[in-house]
């Protein structure tokens, strides 16, 4: 998308016309009944179709994600070492800057971020399969939460806030879910899960 002067998201996401909205800023990690049903009776590592594939990545398919919004999921992940963050935590939110050493990868960043801000604000939970379950408040109060989302040299800046306090714990600990994500990519899902069961 070449994008380099700052504007802000709802501004990008008129002016150039993403080619694919996104889910989630962000993070995503293993919610405990797929987690069961993935290793009941031993099935592990792909045995069942849903286990730990990470060629196909079966776990990033949502019940109301589109293919492409998976698609940009597995680019993530699979990009994740071109991946930097950084993450300030605010008294009322978070303010974020994530970029990419590889343009693509930097403009699959931008689409998942402008679209899943735009599902929560419409409480349009895409239901991804291994999604964080700290988003659940998200899409239930997203009308308590304020985005400003800008595309800089730096990066794309995310700025949350609420006057929440529930919605401020849930913003900085999906802010450190995802800078995990980014760091260490599927290996932190797997042990996210391994702490959650």
């Amino acid at each position: 998308m070449g994008i380099s002067t700052s504007m802000t998201w709802r501004g990008f996401a008129l002016g150039v016309g993403l080619t694919a909205t996104l889910l989630v800023g962000t993070a995503v990690f293993f919610k405990e009944p797929l987690y069961a049903s993935m290793h009941a009776g031993g099935h592990m590592h792909g045995a069942d179709g849903m286990g730990h594939d990470e060629v196909n990545m079966p776990g990033l398919r949502g019940a109301n994600a589109t293919p492409e919004e998976s698609a940009e999921l597995a680019i993530m992940f699979r990009s994740f070492k071109t991946i930097s963050r950084e993450v300030t935590n605010l008294p009322d939110g978070i303010r974020t800057v994530t970029t990419s050493s590889d343009p693509d990868v930097m403009n699959v960043l931008v689409s998942h971020v402008v679209g899943m801000i735009g599902r929560v604000e419409r409480g349009d939970d895409p239901e991804i399969f291994i999604q964080s379950p700290t988003l659940d408040i998200f899409f239930a109060r997203g009308d308590g939460i304020q985005s400003q989302i800008d595309v800089t040299d730096a990066g794309i800046v995310v700025v949350q806030t609420s006057d929440d306090p529930k919605i401020v714990e849930a913003l900085h600990l999906h802010a450190a879910e995802v800078s995990d994500m980014a760091d260490r990519g599927m290996v932190a899902v797997h042990e996210a899960m391994m702490r959650r069961n």
